[in-house]
């Protein structure tokens, strides 16, 4: 069971508004701002970052600020929706930004927005709001748009309620606008939003399915807004998502499942000869356990 202190709140809920406190734009934080941000009491603040910071969750910093922890990334990196994705993606990604020379990111579904994993720029590229790690909400992203396309009715219905920002006089607006761009989006099977977040921006997006034959991610750039046509650019997007689903299904079994031993070699990208000696060295940690 979670341990529920008396206001009726979990423990472990509490300790997930500490570190949702943090964000790309507020990466370090004092205990008074995390107290106001998390909307804690600052002693129960005080006792929570402690803790944290004692399992390396946070990291205190010597002018006294908190940033999130390493070891956070580092749970993260083990768990195949986040370490497969990313890894069997890259080399993909690589090829299409090699073409566009602009912003190539892939995005996944989180909540009501589009969490960003993994990004490719140039200093010389358009603007762009996303970072990874960031979010940006579905309706106003071309990655968020393709992913609520094939999202389910009751994560619609959840958008909706919420509601969204107007970036420009182009993002979407009102229930019905998006529900007619969602039927557009499917069937033509990507997202081409120009202007809708930044008046010199635009981005494509494409699904990247999964080894059910769902949408697992989206896979799209941030072009300029110029009024070129983006035939290319999908073309060039919707070979690379084929390639990323391909990879996904030859390291996956028909349940989802990571291939009873090929799992470390399905995915990560790197050397045979290094996979080999990781495999051997996880098989020696369990014969000694």
């Amino acid at each position: 069971m979670v341990a529920r202190g008396s206001d009726g709140e979990s423990a472990l809920r509490k300790h997930l508004r500490v570190l949702e406190a943090f964000d790309t734009l507020r990466p370090f934080l004092t205990l008074t701002e995390i107290a106001h941000t998390a909307g804690l009491a600052p002693s129960t603040a005080h006792r929570l970052v402690a803790q944290l910071e004692a399992e390396g969750m946070l990291e205190r910093l010597p002018d006294r600020t908190y940033r999130l922890g390493v070891r956070l990334w580092e749970f993260a990196s083990r768990t195949p929706g986040a370490l497969g994705l990313r890894e069997l993606a890259r080399p993909w990604m690589s090829g299409v930004h090699a073409r566009v020379r602009q912003h190539t990111q892939l995005g996944v579904r989180s909540g009501r927005d589009v969490l960003f994993i993994e990004r490719m720029s140039t200093r010389e590229a358009v603007i762009n709001a996303t970072l990874i790690g960031g979010r940006t909400p579905m309706p106003v992203s071309s990655s968020g748009l393709v992913l609520l396309a094939h999202a389910d009715p009751e994560t619609l219905g959840d958008v909706v309620a919420a509601g969204w920002p107007r970036f420009t006089a182009q993002t979407i607006v009102g229930e019905a606008a998006l529900r007619a761009r969602l039927r557009r989006v499917r069937a033509d099977g990507f997202a081409d939003l120009p202007g809708h977040i930044h008046d010199q921006s635009r981005g494509v997006a494409v699904p990247v399915m999964g080894p059910h034959g769902v949408v697992y991610a989206a896979l799209g750039v941030v072009i300029p807004n110029d009024g070129r046509s983006a035939r290319g650019i999908i073309e060039l997007l919707t070979l690379a998502a084929a390639g990323v689903t391909r990879a996904l299904e030859d390291a996956y079994l028909p349940d989802g499942a990571p291939a009873h031993g090929r799992g470390v070699h399905a995915l990560v990208n790197s050397s045979l000869a290094s996979l080999d000696y990781f495999a051997g060295l996880g098989e020696e940690r369990a014969a000694a356990g």
